[in-house]
């Protein structure tokens, strides 16, 4: 059985070696994540170079995503490093103290207009809300704050304003720098992080476009103002080409009992706009350290597959833990179990309706008759773009989807879509009455289907135009002339 859902896997220390990137591929890697919070912009060339490289050897497509570190705001330094912090006493966060002489009383930031931004009352989340501060007071250049929730507290370690609300923009200098970079690597996917609105993707694709890349841009939905009004999540939605759940700084926003319903309204509506959507963050972090990971982290990779997510997400597991190859090995696992459920294969996806797009209502169509005619077992979307894919794969089945194009951009854009296979095909090359037994061929010399079964083929009559596709037809495999 094909594993529908995609895993995204981030390389780093741990996976830097061409033998460790294949072994990720091996145990069901489809898309590795390079962090632009991390490294020089070398580092991730050489990385994309080496990961195309060994995608060739092995003859499959891997979708690159490249992910902007975006505003994080973060304490500064201490001078012995890290410091204890305990209930109840006074903490300072002040825009002027020196940035590498902080102590358990007082340290800096880059963040100049913190002051101005908060007030009395405000809760500040540190370290992921691992530390969890409330303001008592504010100056022109100080935060004074009261420990809720004490413990350790090291370099760097990043500040969010509990119920969001601060005003940093989405894209930084660096930022700026890094779209250079992933436009020169010709990166398949762009994750911007923090956005606030539409504007901010709008502005990352025009920074994308004058550096001369044509990335799919991914929205990473963590701020709590983007997701507490719906109109703004869906103007981000449409503005992007997929969005990330990141549950890390949105958990820490909103605060994690109300995450789980966030996410399922995320994944759904995301779908609902024939966007994709990848869940993110702690899903298997157990496994940094340890073999094999939790249950309720099993529980919790199933149940973002039985929502519907396209994939999911490893970062620390697969970046700088003990054991990367089995942590995507046991997600894998987890994925094919949780898409054997008969939830995961049932939808009612835009069944009321009306189409845009000729394209649309051919893999509406197509899927319906697939997942209600006896006998089907494959889907060939013959496309140039990877649109006709994308529909088919928004709607929940266990059919396998497989997306056949000669443009090696759509293959590889196609990875990330849940239930979709990338194959290798050039259709503008053969006969217009050829092509079809071609197709299924290429399916049957890789046992994907045998004589006898039904297959669906979607393509439209001028090959190798982008969004033409106009016909479905239904053969027989040993019959397709």
């Amino acid at each position: 059985m094909l594993k529908r859902t995609k895993i995204v896997a981030t390389l780093g220390p741990a996976t830097d070696s061409r033998e460790s990137i294949k072994s990720l591929i091996e145990a069901g890697a489809n898309v590795f994540r390079l962090n632009f919070s991390h490294g020089e912009s070398e580092d991730h060339i050489k990385r994309a170079e080496k990961i195309r490289d060994i995608a060739k050897e092995l003859n499959t497509y891997i979708a690159i995503l490249g992910d902007l570190q975006g505003p994080k705001i973060r304490v500064a330094r201490f001078a012995e490093g890290k410091i204890v912090l305990a209930k109840n006493a006074e903490f300072i966060i002040d825009v002027s103290h020196d940035r590498e002489a902080g102590n358990s009383s007082i340290v800096g930031t880059s963040y100049n207009t913190l002051p101005k931004e908060v007030k009395s009352g405000d809760q500040l989340m540190l370290d992921d809300g691992r530390i969890q501060l409330e303001i008592i007071a504010t100056n022109t250049t100080q935060v004074i704050t009261k420990v809720l929730v004490g413990g350790d507290l090291s370099n760097n370690k990043g500040i969010n304003l509990k119920g969001g609300g601060l005003s940093a923009p989405a894209l930084t200098d660096k930022d700026k720098k890094d779209i250079v970079t992933a436009a020169k690597i010709g990166i398949d996917y762009l994750a911007v992080s923090f956005p606030r609105s539409a504007e901010d993707i709008e502005l990352a694709r025009k920074l994308l476009k004058e550096a001369g890349g044509d990335s799919a841009l991914v929205a990473k939905i963590e701020r709590a103002e983007t997701v507490n009004d719906h109109d703004v999540l869906d103007s981000i939605i449409l503005a992007s080409d997929a969005v990330m759940v990141a549950r890390g700084d949105l958990g820490v926003e909103i605060g994690d009992a109300q995450l789980i319903g966030v996410q399922k309204h995320i994944i759904n509506r995301t779908r609902e706009l024939n966007r994709v959507v990848i869940t993110a963050t702690q899903m298997m972090e157990s496994m940094i350290h340890n073999p094999i990971p939790t249950r309720a982290e099993i529980f919790d990779v199933a149940n973002a597959i039985l929502d519907g997510t396209d994939a999911v997400m490893l970062s620390a597991e697969t970046a700088t833990g003990d054991n990367p190859a089995k942590t995507v090995q046991a997600m894998a696992n987890v994925c094919v179990g949780a898409e054997g459920q008969k939830l995961a294969k049932t939808s009612n996806h835009r069944v009321d309706i009306n189409f845009e797009s000729i394209d649309e209502a051919i893999a509406m169509a197509t899927m319906y008759t697939a997942n209600h005619l006896k006998g089907v077992k494959a889907i060939i979307s013959l496309t140039e773009s990877g649109s006709t894919a994308l529909w088919l794969s928004r709607i929940r089945s266990g059919m396998p989807i497989y997306a056949l194009s000669r443009s090696i951009e759509t293959l590889r854009k196609v990875a990330l879509y849940r239930g979709v296979e990338p194959i290798n095909f050039d259709p503008t090359a053969l006969g217009r009455h050829d092509v079809n037994r071609l197709a299924v061929e290429e399916l049957k010399s890789r046992d994907y289907v045998q004589d006898g079964d039904l297959v669906i083929i979607t393509k439209g009559d001028s090959m190798g135009a982008l969004g033409g596709t106009n016909a479905m037809k239904i053969v027989k495999v040993g019959e397709v002339n």
